[in-house]
């Protein structure tokens, strides 16, 4: 029950950062409170959401994936070479190669650790190493170029935007929708928590943990690999050796939405609202006028922010754990 207790509190604790964030831009920023304004959130949310989406059921299991941005860098820019090169190869089967090849790498990662015990800091830093060669190995460090908005081709309108909304957001929402179904309501979610409070416990018990911890870094390598594709509709031309540094915004988002890194607390609607506090944050720090390097030094106040936070719910919980502890060799 306590457990419930702090994941609805940090639910709360997120959305409220969300409003206040939004008041606050609404009176500093330069017309934030305009529809204009609100799509540019939700487009430069989604793909992010994809990473943080999957990088949650790792964090959950007390793991880290590392290299997420550069998987998902990676994955586009091959594709988008096989698009170009493939002699007639239609997209829709490109875009089936890019998801295979982030879940290829997500699966590389959960073996390295469950099977080789490579720590996930090392495993995934070495991931985010691989999968950036690897891009500018196949691609010979050439940009590639995915369809633009200009010709309104099926890919724009189905990844990208129909009008004026970003069908990337509605694609994340089912996505988010998904997910919460997966690790609410299925045996791969209940392990993922039980491994990251006690995989001791779960190995014990009979259940394959290393198992059920290497489909997490799958599932973030699946995410990753979708949110290629839309990083690609969005933005059409993709530079290898690229997305270094995208995966901290998604852990960023993960922990401010209340997912603890010491493992198994957490929940995707807080990811949710981490990642749109993470917009809202980078959008109306530009409408104030404020210059980039000043925006990521806010931003980085706010991670360790909710770093110290995630630091005192652990110390907190670890207390309650002792005291019930001497409680029961009292009794």
């Amino acid at each position: 029950m306590s457990v419930l207790k702090n994941i609805r509190l940090e639910k709360l604790l997120a959305f409220g950062a969300l409003v206040i964030l939004c008041v606050f831009f609404t009176f500093t920023g330069r017309g934030f409170a305009s529809w204009p304004t609100v799509l540019n959130i939700l487009a430069s949310s989604y793909f992010i959401g994809f990473l943080a989406i999957g990088v949650t059921f790792v964090i959950i299991t007390g793991g880290i994936d590392l290299s997420i941005g550069t998987v998902m860098m990676s994955s586009a820019v091959i594709g988008g070479f096989l698009y170009q090169n493939g002699e007639g190869l239609p997209l829709w089967i490109c875009l089936i190669i890019i998801v295979l090849i982030g879940t290829t790498f997500g699966l590389f990662n959960g073996l390295m650790i469950t099977k080789l015990g490579l720590p996930p800091f090392i495993a995934t830093l070495g991931t985010m190493m691989v999968s950036a060669g690897i891009g500018s190995i196949v691609t010979n460090v050439q940009a590639q170029r995915f369809p633009s908005p200009i010709g309104e081709s099926w890919f724009i309108r189905v990844f990208f935007r129909m009008g004026d909304i970003p069908t990337g957001a509605v694609w994340l929402f089912f996505f988010f929708i998904l997910a919460i179904i997966v690790l609410n309501k299925t045996k791969l979610g209940r392990y993922t928590f039980a491994i990251g409070s006690n995989e001791e416990a779960v190995r014990l018990s009979g259940v394959k943990a290393s198992n059920w911890k290497c489909i997490a870094y799958v599932i973030s390598g699946f995410c990753a690999g979708f949110g290629a594709i839309f990083h690609a509709a969005a933005f059409t031309t993709i530079t290898p050796g690229t997305g270094q540094g995208v995966e901290l915004q998604a852990i960023a988002a993960v922990v401010i939405g209340g997912t603890s890194l010491a493992g198994g607390v957490g929940s995707l609607t807080g990811t949710i609202i981490g990642v749109f506090i993470m917009s809202v944050l980078r959008i109306g720090l530009t409408q104030m006028g404020l210059a980039a390097p000043i925006q990521v030094f806010f931003t980085g106040i706010v991670v360790i922010g909710a770093v110290l936070l995630d630091i005192q719910r652990t110390k907190r919980g670890n207390q309650v754990k002792k005291e019930k502890s001497t409680v029961q060799k009292t009794a």
